[in-house]
């Protein structure tokens, strides 16, 4: 099970690109709001009605955490005690974590990034690098193991086709790269 954290703030494609992606894969994703509201604003007031909350997710089912960007996003889960905790349990328990854009700054904070490779929007390249990533802002998308970090909203189906390669594989991420015809 895939579970992507959405909170007030959120860049919408950086959301929505990779999830339907992860749903033609036939990976079992589900949007979790950071609130008790279903309803979830993204940073372009487009609105996302989220599967579930925060405390209905089921750990042990968890195989990948996925953290979209946009600004007002990140800081409402950076700002989430509940959020950052079941951010560090699932690097903890060597689970598969995916960030996109400032998100991996959540990532920087929590000290997961030291040797990592990574790639992040370039306004929050100052914090990957203090916390020891190794950036690679030439890409659009980055795999360190069990960590998928994207630069940012035009990496979204780059990000997306990735996060497939890793539940998955490369065979079924590269079919659904033709079935859309993304070059």
């Amino acid at each position: 099970m895939v579970y992507m954290i959405l909170a007030d703030g959120f860049e919408e494609i950086e959301a929505v690109a990779p999830l339907d992606i992860i749903r033609r894969a036939d990976i079992e994703i589900l949007t979790v709001s950071l609130t008790n509201d279903l309803l979830v604003r993204g940073g372009h007031d487009i609105y996302v009605q989220a599967d579930i909350t925060l405390d209905k997710i089921d750990f042990d089912a968890l195989d990948m955490l996925v953290l979209p960007g946009g600004l007002g996003g990140v800081e409402a889960i950076g700002g989430n005690r509940a959020a950052m905790d079941l951010i560090s349990r699932v690097w903890k328990a060597n689970k598969k974590l995916a960030a996109i854009c400032a998100a991996p700054s959540l990532l920087a904070k929590l000290g997961i990034l030291d040797g990592k490779s990574v790639v992040s929007h370039p306004g929050v390249s100052d914090k990957i690098e203090a916390a020891g990533g190794r950036l690679h802002p030439e890409l659009p998308v980055v795999s360190d193991k069990n960590l998928v970090t994207g630069k940012a909203a035009g990496a979204s189906i780059d990000f997306g086709l990735e996060l497939v390669a890793v539940l998955r594989d490369r065979k079924t991420a590269d079919e659904l790269r033709r079935a859309i015809f993304y070059v």
